[in-house]
């Protein structure tokens, strides 16, 4: 539930902030839109078909993964091989690479917005949408997912991560 709610949250007040940055050109409501396509897609739908049928917890009876997407994946997609779970952050559009982008990009458009089209609301998003990026890197993954995950010895976030160790 909160790696999924941060993620949820995450993504809507990235699209939010895009699109109270941009605004006041015609651009926004477009980019603002493609950005919550783009991120809800990747996440929510891509995942559960390419990356949660190789994982372990595709295979385990009654689990659940941190995510809960292996019960999703289950009933929509063909078992995958645990051999290509770490492919997952390989290559230029791997599934880690388009999940870091959903997470990056609200950041990197709100600072040009906030600079062009400053409102203390555009100010209080962005610290928003930050400050879920740290809890999900500092605290979700290290304390709370990927230190207890089944995958981790597989996974390229839990090498990344130095949770193997522990």
């Amino acid at each position: 539930m909160i790696y999924n709610g941060v993620t949820v949250l995450h993504f809507l007040l990235g699209g939010i902030g895009i699109i109270l940055g941009y605004g006041f050109s015609w651009i926004g409501y477009p980019l603002g839109f493609v950005y919550l396509a783009f991120s809800f897609l990747q996440m929510y739908l891509i995942m559960p078909f390419a990356v949660c049928p190789n994982c372990v917890y595709y295979g385990i009876k009654n689990s659940i993964c941190p995510s809960g997407f292996n019960m999703i994946s289950r009933k929509l997609a063909k078992e995958g091989n645990l051999k290509d779970f770490s492919k997952r952050g390989k290559g230029l559009f791997s599934h880690n690479k388009l999940y870091m982008a959903a997470l990056f990009v609200p950041i990197i458009a709100m600072i040009p917005a906030l600079i062009l089209n400053f409102s203390f609301l555009l100010l209080g998003i962005l610290l928003g949408v930050t400050g879920l990026l740290l809890f999900r890197f500092l605290v979700i993954f290290p304390k709370i997912v990927c230190v207890h995950c089944k995958a981790k010895y597989e996974c390229p976030n839990a090498e990344r991560t130095g949770v193997r160790n522990m």
